[in-house]
């Protein structure tokens, strides 16, 4: 593929928006900015708000790169606006981005395809916690359906704890469920141009790859190669790019999963617009991938040209 970069035109770089991952997606979004114009592509910031498509249009943008994490930047609603001013942009388009979003929805399209995802159950305030904790079993884990980044998540370990958890995670006014916990090690697979890249493997001594263990701690440890041996990492792939490509999602994504004890892996959901910062996973494997930053980004920037075809 070409990837002069005067083939890409003026090219806006979506970050900041209105999430709870604001702080993110700006941390993302300049590292993207910076990996362009070292590339030689005329790029520009555009912190995202109510007039995003206004400064859209007056600025005389060619294409965008979507930086976005969360709500508005993720869930298909950027795509959307992008779509009706005919602008190309990266990675998902508007039904996939709004499935992946939603992680309930995303794990109901799972268990209809039978690929193998944690049992889990939807809670709201008339719920009989003593009896989900029954059924799921203990611990388990409480999460705010449609927020990124582990924003809202909580490890159960009581019944008792249940009905705090979800009040917790109601927070974030979107559906809230509790999932069966999947005792075990922690695994994450990117995706790019419809090809699975090395598997790396999370170790955190936190409860889980929470979003301090994500963007704060020094004390995460990633591992890639993950160990898997040639045959688990085929499979392991094989899965990943079945259940990126059930939910519609292209371009790029990353999908997070868990290895139990018997060694069978478990899907936990899509992320359509992953982070980019210095902690990220997705750039961590395109190395392992003998793919440097740069590169990586302009190979991302390149799929908004496959939308363009469209």
């Amino acid at each position: 593929m070409n990837l002069a970069p005067e083939r890409f035109g003026r090219v806006a770089v979506l970050m900041g928006g209105w999430s709870a991952e604001r702080e993110v997606s700006l941390i993302s979004g300049t590292a993207v900015l910076d990996a362009l114009r070292l590339r030689g592509v005329e790029a520009e910031g555009v912190d995202a708000g109510a007039d995003v498509l206004d400064r859209l249009r007056a600025g005389g943008f060619d294409r965008a790169f979507i930086a976005l994490h969360g709500r508005g930047g993720e869930d298909g609603v950027i795509q959307g606006a992008l779509e009706l001013i005919g602008m190309p942009y990266t990675g998902s388009g508007v039904m996939a981005s709004a499935l992946c979003m939603d992680k309930l929805m995303t794990k109901r399209l799972w268990r209809g395809l039978d690929l193998p995802t944690p049992a889990h159950a939807v809670l709201d305030e008339d719920s009989d916690f003593e009896a989900v904790a029954e059924g799921l079993g203990l611990p388990l884990i409480v999460k705010p359906a449609c927020e990124g980044s582990s924003i809202g998540m909580t490890r159960v370990d009581d019944a008792a704890a249940l009905a705090r958890a979800y009040r917790d995670a109601a927070r974030f006014d979107c559906p809230v469920f509790a999932e069966q916990w999947i005792e075990g090690e922690e695994y994450t697979v990117a995706l790019l141009d419809d090809e699975a890249l090395p598997s790396i493997r999370l170790e955190t001594p936190n409860a889980f790859y929470d979003y301090q263990a994500k963007y704060q701690s020094e004390e995460t440890r990633y591992h890639c190669p993950s160990g898997l041996d040639a045959q688990e990492e085929r499979a392991l792939r094989g899965l990943t790019l079945q259940a990126f490509r059930a939910c519609g999602a292209s371009g790029w994504g990353r999908v997070d999963l868990m290895r139990d004890r018997d060694g069978r892996f478990w899907l936990i959901e899509v992320n359509t617009v992953p982070g980019m910062t210095g902690h990220s996973l997705v750039p961590m494997a395109a190395r392992a991938a003998g793919i440097e930053f740069d590169a990586l980004v302009l190979r991302i920037l390149a799929t908004s040209l496959q939308r363009e075809r469209s």
